[in-house]
């Protein structure tokens, strides 16, 4: 059986950050980016489009994927974190323009989150792509 191309969905977007879903297969978990500022190095969630995702273990991260030929963009990972924030805005962020994943969303303190950001990447890198190299397809759904 093949895997359909794994899927970031990009679903809503505001200074709390850019919220989706991420879908492998029948499987997903939450996403969270940066607010979209223009592609700009460590404020911007990545442009659209579809990325070689390479499994590797980040020294910061641990088992994680890193996201190849970003334009303009380098070191994009798939990795754990809660929040995404607009930095500029007085907002939280763990994120310098990666993707981070959670099982829910939620609130941590007074700003919108992804939550069990570790247990769902550890479900997606082990079990849902089996620490498989793939391609991601990211796509704005506003």
């Amino acid at each position: 059986m093949t895997m359909d191309t794994p899927r970031l969905l990009r679903t809503t977007t505001g200074e709390q950050g850019t919220f989706g879903v991420l879908v492998a297969d029948e499987w997903e978990c939450c996403s969270l980016e940066l607010p979209w500022r223009d592609n700009e190095v460590c404020v911007s969630c990545i442009p659209t489009g579809t990325y070689r995702a390479q499994f590797i273990k980040s020294p910061t991260y641990g088992p994680c994927y890193w996201l190849r030929d970003v334009p303009g963009r380098s070191e994009i990972l798939i990795h754990t974190g809660n929040l995404a924030g607009d930095e500029e805005m007085g907002w939280e962020s763990h994120s310098a323009g990666c993707i981070l994943i959670g099982e829910r969303r939620g609130v941590l303190g007074d700003q919108e989150a992804v939550l069990l950001s570790r247990k769902a990447l550890r479900r997606f890198v082990d079990r849902i792509m089996n620490r498989e190299d793939f391609q991601l397809e990211v796509q704005e759904m506003f």
